[in-house]
């Protein structure tokens, strides 16, 4: 049973279905979906919470032996790439261990959303994910046809040589969103593709699993930008012309998480930061419907970005509750951010990879919905381990940001309101092994900007 997180890049397809209600109608039957699903959830919690646990324990240096009563022996979470016995309704498992360095996994699922956002009521994806470590190179692949990344690096001793290629080149218009509904003269297809090369220092670091280590890293960036109208685009949209867009980047992680079998986050603390200076070679003045980005301006631009990410015991509490901590935050010094270059805040479920934790999501969230020139994004959670292989979260986030909405004359400030979200969700191990993730949450408006809303997210992942 393994949970891989990969929820950075899908492929993504749309479904608007036709309005059968009037509006009337429909605000009805959405308030008392929300209420009778918000009933639902906490008498589930509250039940969940109480369910005993399953037993694992550590299995004797022997392995053909088992300890003759594991539910006497002191419980302890199970924990990633272990072998370990689980005592389920009477009945010994033994799991055996996992080689975490090579990985292979699907992942299909979507989010549902309640009202739409923009015009979208549900947004299928899927993901494939690849790992490979050995002692002289480390290979990461997220496939998802229209947005890819790969990462490679050659080993010599604590140096790499690193190569990156992304791209993110989705065929679709991408239309903004205002008090819930797409602005259609905002409607534009643009995308980029991109490769990194540089060179990097590694260190293992405890409590010396797979992938904790400390990494520092020095990229050069070279890529293709392009945009285009669409037949909704406004009169008054004038674009930049495609350009080649190179720069450099510097890039730190350290990650001393424990995961535990689902691959979550158990113990441990784990942080990162970025910082980027980007040069378009040709480039114009650009408005997208209100905004003009002066070329002098935007051409080049210097992010920093960075996060934090703490999980713990809760004091006086078994092993089981556990709480995950995590702040997320980017600025532009010279706050010369534009559509293409913003900071961009997605959905997903919360990310617990060690490449994924830089991924700053929002509950609900579309992938990259929404720019933003400067942010902070906090999370605080409690999980409860209701099995070995069944978790309960409860989450709570927030974020402030200067929010770029393109067709408003300036940007839009949340710092006097900042959104706030409220997520519950299950985490499974499944036959076959497969693992499943259930999420509800209730965003109090900065999805739709302006429009409180509710979103379903279903994940099912298979390891191979």
């Amino acid at each position: 049973m393994a949970l891989r997180n990969i929820a950075g890049p899908f492929v993504f397809l749309q479904y608007h279905p036709k309005n059968w209600y009037s509006v009337e109608h429909l605000d009805v039957s959405m308030s008392v979906t929300r209420t009778t699903l918000h009933t639902i959830l906490i008498a589930l919690c509250c039940c969940l919470t109480f369910l005993p646990s399953a037993q694992a324990t550590v299995p004797s240096k022997d392995v053909g032996s088992i300890a003759a009563d594991a539910g006497q022996a002191e419980y302890r979470t199970p924990l990633a790439g272990e072998q370990y016995v689980l005592t389920l309704l009477g009945e010994q498992i033994v799991i055996p261990p996992r080689d975490r360095a090579n990985q292979l996994a699907l992942t299909l699922g979507g989010t549902f959303f309640s009202p739409a956002v923009g015009n979208t009521d549900a947004l299928p994806f899927a993901a494939l994910y690849w790992r490979r470590e050995s002692k002289r190179s480390r290979t990461r692949l997220i496939f998802g046809l229209f947005v890819n990344e790969l990462d490679h690096a050659l080993k010599y001793g604590r140096f790499e040589l690193l190569g990156h290629l992304e791209n993110n080149t989705v065929p679709f218009p991408v239309k903004e969103i205002e008090n819930g509904r797409e602005v259609k003269q905002s409607s534009i297809v643009w995308g980029q593709a991109a490769g990194w090369i540089g060179a990097g220092y590694h260190l293992p670091v405890a409590p010396f699993q797979m992938d904790n280590d400390l990494r520092i890293q020095v990229f050069y960036e070279g890529g293709y930008l392009y945009s285009g109208r669409t037949a909704e685009t406004g009169a008054h949209v004038v674009l930049p012309p495609d350009t080649y867009v190179h720069g450099l980047r510097l890039r730190t992680r350290y990650d001393g998480m424990r995961r535990n079998i689902l691959e979550l986050l158990h113990k441990g603390f784990a942080g990162g930061m970025d910082v980027e200076w980007g040069r378009r070679m040709r480039w114009s003045d650009a408005t997208y419907g209100g905004t003009i980005f002066s070329r002098d301006a935007t051409q080049e631009y210097i992010k920093l970005s960075g996060y934090l990410i703490a999980a713990m015991p809760l004091p006086g509490l078994s092993e089981q509750n556990r709480l995950i901590l995590s702040l997320y935050g980017g600025a532009a010094p010279d706050r010369n951010l534009d559509r293409f270059s913003a900071f961009r805040i997605g959905g997903g479920p919360f990310p617990n990879e060690s490449d994924d934790l830089a991924r700053s999501p929002y509950p609900g969230a579309q992938f990259n919905q929404f720019p933003v020139s400067d942010y902070v994004l906090g999370t605080v959670e409690y999980r409860r381990e209701l099995l070995a292989f069944l978790y309960l979260h409860l989450r709570g986030t927030f974020a402030w940001a200067n929010r770029d909405v393109l067709t408003s004359p300036r940007p839009v400030k949340l710092d006097d309101s900042p959104g706030k979200a409220l997520s519950v969700g299950l985490t499974s191990g499944c036959s076959w092994n497969s693992s499943l993730y259930l999420e509800y949450s209730h965003d109090d408006g900065i999805l739709r900007n302006g429009t409180p809303g509710d979103s379903v997210l279903a994940l099912w992942s298979k390891s191979f």
